[in-house]
């Protein structure tokens, strides 16, 4: 029986041989100081407690609080009533039957409707957002509290205030505020604007630029 004699190797097979305990070297030493692989913590969710906290820890602007300019509306009777009830319907929404509230948040969306940033309507910046799941400038637009109306009473309260409001009625306690969250949240966008107003629960901020 003849015995079988061994091929010698190709050229490319001695090269991979050769190769190989560098490879493994190399192989090693990248994971060497590489942490082992653990599962992401979920969030921390703040307490009402903690996110009062925090909010109250940030001073107010060091600025005297300016009043935004008077707002007086111009447009057709209907334009008139449409921007009257957006109006009315975001106060209600916003800040229940509070006076004071109501006219703050009436005086945010006018300073939204002068600010280039927003829509140039009263509708336009109270459903700016509306039909995306995330995103609503107004969270009532989008939380499902638009299924539930209002007593009556507060909605004849609210339209006069929006009435006032687009007469030039300045409400001046916010200043030229464009943004307000209540003490219980901890909004992502609170540190890039200035503090510059609380009204109860409810605290108000402008650009640091206006």
């Amino acid at each position: 029986m003849r015995r079988r004699t061994s091929q010698p190797l190709a050229l490319h097979e001695i090269i991979l041989l050769l190769s190989l305990p560098a490879l493994a070297l190399y192989l090693m030493v990248q994971n060497w100081d590489r942490p082992s692989r653990t599962e992401p913590k979920p969030p921390h969710l703040l307490t009402i407690e903690e996110a009062r906290a925090l909010n109250d820890a940030v001073p107010f602007v060091d600025e005297p609080l300016k009043p935004a300019k008077s707002y007086v509306f111009h447009g057709s009777p209907a334009a008139r009533l449409q921007a009257s009830e957006c109006l009315a319907t975001a106060a209600l929404y916003e800040a229940g039957d509070d006076e004071r509230g109501q006219k703050a948040v009436m005086q945010v969306v006018l300073n939204r409707v002068r600010h280039p940033a927003y829509p140039g309507t009263v509708c336009g910046v109270v459903y700016q957002g509306a039909t995306r799941r995330t995103g609503c400038q107004f969270s009532f637009t989008c939380d499902g509290s638009l299924q539930r109306r209002p007593v009556k009473s507060g909605w004849a309260a609210a339209r006069k205030r929006a009435k006032r409001a687009l007469n030039g009625y300045v409400f001046a306690e916010v200043g030229t505020a464009t943004h307000y969250h209540t003490d219980w949240i901890v909004p992502y966008w609170r540190d890039s604007l200035d503090k510059i107003a609380q009204i109860r629960t409810h605290i108000f901020y402008k650009s640091p630029r206006a």
